[in-house]
């Protein structure tokens, strides 16, 4: 795999970015209007796929086929190409689907670019919030347009943190519910969005000052690691090495509190 040159970034960012754009807006004129026989559930009855993302990915994978007919993708719903030496993206067009189709506002589209070098670009759209995060390997983090930063909080006293559960959490030696509730003692608050894509963009904006979760796929991770990265943040697995992309699990946060969530979680 080749590494991308700075040209090329900018390209991709901005192919992105208009892709997710319009993967949003398709996305907005599905909301509230699905009907019931446009939704059903993957190997897990919690794990829901409706219309709108079949339609919002296959939107996606044309515009970066065009775009980018040497470029592999890995989307979350029908497409996913073998493995090779490519530059990849990682799709996930509706992360928040349970939210979508209860008509919850955090639901958006995630798109990120790997390369040889890890991840590239990142391009998150939040339509139903208005709000836009992109961000370029070692050109920092945006959103709306404007930079944005991690959280300096230090200790986990003050700190508001977010996780998530997996949908197959009754049938998992480790559904994550130890770690909660360690924490939840021991932090100002928990927050549980629905979207790991959402998290990770909120803790790459501040709003949040940490997140962990496990059991996750690339698509959920792929383009918000970026931007906790590109924030000035880190981004580990949950045993503080950097598989976080294939291992499932993730810690991310400001460099002072990162460590502190890590020293406490359980795999």
């Amino acid at each position: 795999m080749t590494t991308l040159s700075p040209d090329q970034l900018e390209h991709a960012r901005n192919v992105a970015e208009a892709a997710a754009a319009q993967a949003g807006e398709l996305l907005l004129q599905h909301l509230g209007r699905l009907d019931p026989s446009a939704i059903r559930s993957k190997s897990e009855a919690r794990d829901l796929v409706t219309a709108a993302d079949v339609a919002a990915e296959r939107l996606l994978v044309q515009r970066l086929r065009d775009a980018f007919p040497e470029h592999a993708i890995e989307a979350e719903e029908e497409v996913q190409d073998p493995a090779d030496d490519r530059p990849r993206w990682f799709l996930d067009p509706l992360d928040g689907t349970v939210n979508f189709v209860h008509g919850l506002p955090a639901f958006g589209v995630s798109m990120g670019l790997f390369d040889a070098s890890g991840p590239a670009v990142a391009a998150l759209v939040f339509p139903r919030l208005g709000e836009t995060f992109v961000a370029v390997r070692g050109g920092g983090a945006t959103l709306n347009g404007s930079p944005i930063h991690v959280s300096s909080t230090q200790d986990l006293g003050s700190a508001v943190i977010a996780t998530g559960f997996p949908y197959k959490r009754d049938t998992l030696a480790n559904p994550n519910l130890g770690n909660f509730n360690r924490f939840v003692l021991r932090v100002r608050g928990i927050r549980r969005m629905g979207s790991a894509a959402l998290d990770l963009a909120y803790v790459a904006a501040g709003r949040m000052d940490g997140y962990w979760e496990l059991h996750l796929s690339p698509h959920d991770m792929a383009g918000g690691a970026l931007l906790v990265l590109e924030a000035g943040g880190r981004v580990t697995d949950a045993q503080g090495g950097q598989d976080w992309l294939r291992a499932g699990h993730i810690v991310a946060a400001g460099p002072k509190l990162h460590g502190a969530i890590l020293g406490d979680i359980e795999v």
